[in-house]
């Protein structure tokens, strides 16, 4: 049988001990780069922001299940590699046959004016909670997604895969200062709401009231207006300091015996409440 040439096969290659290196903090900021890890994350990174993506990787088998990806990312990316199982497997343990190398995109900013609703995250220390805020901030059509310096980088592995390509949808923006950001988005006429199992106000509530006519309060908090989201620590919920920057604090009720719901779940169910009513 004669080897394609275009066909990667050596799982020991400096390009393969390379790839699987950004699996490490320290190498991804190093070149600022990062691993896009499965089908629907990299078909996501192709189709909206070809331009980010530096080397695709599929396995010869991956490219007949997925030829679609195939056929985008050889119109749209310039360096697309076929390559065996093995060496997928060598640069990647949950690549599933296609993975990517992406440029980190320059430091993403806040949409500017018209927000109409975002989650803040001050220390989301846990990658797949926060990588599932992301994905549900974006199916809820949220503006973006705001980490504090407490929180898990978003090129994170974890995060990555987490998001399901959601990452590439909506911008995800680091803040030295969350105190400075509650500020800004207050200034542009936004509410700010933390979440938080002991709140003042139930959630439900506020999704009964959102349905009356009528126009949004401007004292009580209302769903219906521009709203910034303060979602806590997986372990620790919103410290008090940031508990503080909020206008009012939110539970989101529990009518079962669950102890609580954590940080990934409230934050979606809050997210969508909002969109509801700002759709109405």
């Amino acid at each position: 049988m004669t080897e394609r040439p275009d066909l990667l096969t050596n799982p020991r290659s400096d390009r393969v001990r390379m790839v699987k290196r950004l699996s490490g903090r320290s190498v991804r900021l190093r070149h600022s780069q990062f691993l896009v890890e499965g089908p629907q994350g990299v078909r996501e990174a192709v189709r909206h922001a070809p331009e980010r993506v530096r080397d695709l990787y599929l396995s010869a088998e991956a490219a007949g299940r997925h030829p679609e990806i195939l056929r985008e990312a050889r119109d749209a990316v310039r360096h697309v590699h076929l390559t065996t199982t093995e060496v997928l497997a060598a640069m990647s343990g949950d690549a599933q046959g296609v993975l990517a190398v992406v440029h980190a995109e320059p430091v993403a900013e806040l949409p500017a004016g018209g927000l109409r609703l975002v989650a803040v995250l001050p220390w989301a220390a846990d990658p797949g909670n926060l990588g599932t805020v992301i994905r549900a901030a974006d199916a809820a059509g949220a503006d973006a997604v705001v980490v504090g310096p407490g929180s898990v980088e978003p090129t994170n592995p974890k995060v990555v895969r987490a998001t399901a390509g959601s990452l590439f949808h909506l911008p995800v923006v680091p803040v030295a200062d969350v105190g400075e950001l509650v500020a800004r988005v207050r200034a542009d006429g936004a509410q700010v709401l933390a979440a938080a199992a002991d709140g003042a106000w139930d959630l439900d509530d506020l999704a009964d009231r959102a349905l009356l006519p009528g126009p949004a309060a401007t004292t009580d908090p209302d769903l219906r207006r521009p709203t910034a989201w303060l979602f806590g620590n997986e372990a620790h919920g919103l410290r008090e300091d940031e508990r503080a920057l909020a206008d009012a604090v939110v539970g989101v009720p529990i009518h079962g015996l669950a102890e609580s719901l954590n940080v990934a779940t409230a934050a979606t169910l809050c997210l969508y409440a909002s969109a509801r009513a700002q759709r109405r």
